[in-house]
């Protein structure tokens, strides 16, 4: 596909390589600028009539089919909840730093709705949760101190639509991220897995009436004695949580997780869905460079929630 349109932007101009003269030649703030010339006088080109279509055609525009106020009601019950578990609510920006996603998560930007002026439609909360626990971390602000961060954001996806009704590009989901620091034996892994599995559990019980069937934990690469890792997690989550928890083996390519990745399963109907997860990543470490900084994410399909709920 990148070929193709380098080819067909080539025939059309009749400047070979244009993208990668544009990629290479220019500043992103050059690019940028160059961008927001180009669509400003794309804009005066545009009527109402063709506004009007453009916007029944784009997919990524067209309204969200659940309750708002309901869906307004749980976020604000779920955040309360979550502040009170010293996880600090955070009203994120609709977007984000420019490659959020990309640099850290190894998350292709064509999946990415990609904006100007160095940013892109925020596609995952849990990169910008990220990214501001690092930047209060390298200001020196909550230095050795375990930083807990939530919140309810509305998700825009470049991504193809799982067949039926009631999907759209762009849904909400509750993220936790805490932050910390290596002090051995695996410590935060533990302790924040559990808390973060605790926590969820809690929310779709209370505000849902919905009961987990089960957590599935499962092994990922990419982590300094993983192996040891999941053991000492499966014998940990077990002691000190009174639900089924399983361990999957089944081997993924995932490049998101490290070391390990949970999903949490529920009951709809007649079929399992997963409607949370979360686990290990190495974004902190990668903005910081400091191997020993430690990050847990996890997220829950609060769209789908509501919609369950509703049925």
């Amino acid at each position: 596909m990148e070929d193709f349109i380098s080819k067909k932007t080539a025939r059309k101009t009749g400047i070979p390589d244009l993208v990668e003269v544009l990629r290479k030649q220019l500043s992103s703030s050059e690019l940028s600028s160059l961008l927001l010339e180009v669509y400003q006088r794309k804009s005066e080109d545009l009527h109402a009539a063709a506004l009007l279509q453009q916007y029944r055609q784009n997919i990524y525009v067209q309204p969200a089919d659940t309750d708002m106020i309901e869906m307004l009601e749980k976020e604000l019950q779920l955040l309360r909840f979550l502040r009170q578990q010293q996880y600090e609510p955070v009203e994120l920006s609709p977007v984000a730093q420019f490659g959020s996603c990309a640099a850290v998560g190894t998350v292709n930007q064509k999946k990415i709705i990609t904006a100007v002026r160095h940013t892109e439609v925020l596609a995952d909360a849990t990169n910008s949760l990220a990214l501001h626990i690092a930047d209060m971390k390298q200001q020196g602000i909550g230095a050795g101190e375990l930083l807990r961060y939530c919140t309810v954001h509305s998700h825009v996806r470049a991504m193809q639509l799982p067949p039926g009704k009631g999907y759209t590009p762009h849904f909400k989901i509750a993220c936790m991220a805490a932050a910390g620091r290596d002090t051995g034996n695996f410590e935060f892994e533990l302790s924040t897995c559990t808390e973060q599995l605790q926590h969820i559990y809690t929310l779709l019980h209370t505000l849902f009436g919905i009961k987990i069937i089960y957590f599935k934990i499962q092994p990922r690469n990419g982590y300094s004695n993983g192996r040891a890792l999941m053991q000492s997690l499966m014998d940990y989550l077990s002691a000190h949580l009174p639900y089924k928890i399983i361990a999957d083996e089944t081997p993924a390519e995932n490049n998101y997780y490290k070391g390990i990745q949970f999903k949490a399963v529920i009951q709809a109907g007649e079929h399992e869905i997963e409607i949370a997860d979360g686990g290990l990543v190495d974004w902190t470490q990668q903005l910081l460079g400091n191997n020993k900084e430690r990050c847990f994410i996890s997220g829950i399909g609060l769209s789908l929630l509501m919609k369950l709920f509703n049925a």
